[in-house]
């Protein structure tokens, strides 16, 4: 059983790594895959976008080897597909949000048990997940905006994932194998994304992610870790939920790309791409922690979800008070 799983992290790594290396050569040569600066950006060089395409069929070989349900599958392609059209010719909001209303309904349609702990009805149920599943699709979206982020993002994710699911005595299960697969195309793509970055995932690549981390914080919840579940994603949560609400109280259009994250804001004060994806992954170590807790001892699983957003929430407001360097330029 180790063999096996050794061999599918192992195969979905080299798939994203060498994928990925491919990838940067051909979009190189397409000018539509290259992401020029603008006044929003967070980098000064052209740098090709789309690189998820690699990430995604790693995901989806990996997936296939583990022998999970198709309708997860076929959601991904269909994610993907309609992303790299956007990412190519542009595509309207509400059609794309129509198409990740079909993806995550495919899946839930499949799922007889209460997601809520039957605290809800059947309807507000599936209603319910439905609205956070395609919430957290584009929060990965969203907050694609630095090198290094979301890879180190599926790392933590899925590490933090594959630990509970063994002090929980649940390996292996499918909780334990897609999360290691998220894991090793995440650690393939790092290598391509890290600062300075040769690639961006692209909606093409971000949002299939982004359904499969819902899919994974699905299968937490219904497996009884639903702490475990808010907790591992808070920094994305925060981050992305918190800076949602002040463009809607300040009545900006939140589809349109900005750079008001609190990540962001720490890059264009001065700090490096690098500098600020290790703080993100440093509190992402206290979150697998927290989270692992929250199964082991799960009596004071509410104290942990505190300490979980109370850390999250430091460093955010550590990304909002850095004084900005007088000469810094984007890099």
């Amino acid at each position: 059983m180790i063999f096996f799983y050794t061999v599918l992290a192992l195969s979905v790594f080299l798939i994203s790594l060498l994928g990925t290396r491919l990838t940067v050569v051909a979009l190189r040569k397409r000018a539509a895959f290259l992401d020029r600066p603008t006044l929003r950006s967070n980098h000064q060089a052209p740098t090709p976008r789309g690189g998820g395409i690699a990430v995604v069929m790693a995901l989806i070989i990996g997936l296939l080897i583990a022998d999970i349900n198709y309708a997860i599958i076929i959601a991904m392609f269909l994610l993907a597909a309609i992303s790299l059209l956007d990412d190519l010719i542009g595509v309207p909001p509400l059609v794309r949000l129509l198409v990740q209303v079909l993806a995550v309904s495919m899946p839930l349609a499949m799922v007889h048990a209460p997601i809520w702990g039957g605290l809800l009805p059947v309807w507000l149920d599936k209603g319910a997940t439905a609205f956070l599943w395609i919430w957290i699709i584009n929060l990965f979206n969203f907050m694609d905006g630095i090198d290094g982020l979301s890879a180190s993002e599926m790392i933590g994710i899925g590490i933090g994932f594959c630990l509970l699911s063994v002090f929980a005595g649940t390996f292996p299960q499918a909780l334990f194998a897609y999360s290691l697969i998220l894991v090793a195309a995440g650690c393939g793509f790092l290598w391509w994304n890290w600062h300075p970055a040769k690639i961006f995932l692209g909606d093409v690549g971000s949002i299939p992610v982004g359904f499969l981390v819902g899919y994974l914080l699905l299968l937490a919840a219904t497996s009884g870790y639903v702490f475990a579940a808010l907790i591992l994603p808070a920094y994305y949560f925060s981050d992305g939920t918190l800076t949602l609400a002040r463009r809607l109280c300040q009545g900006k259009k939140v589809w349109v790309a900005h750079s008001e994250h609190y990540y962001q804001k720490a890059v264009r004060r001065g700090r490096r791409h690098d500098a600020v994806a290790r703080h993100i992954f440093g509190i992402n170590i206290l979150l697998i922690l927290l989270a692992t807790l929250s199964v082991i001892d799960p009596q004071l699983a509410v104290l942990y979800l505190s300490v979980a957003y109370m850390a999250v929430f430091m460093l955010l407001g550590f990304f909002a008070h850095i004084t900005p360097h007088p000469h810094h330029e984007i890099s």
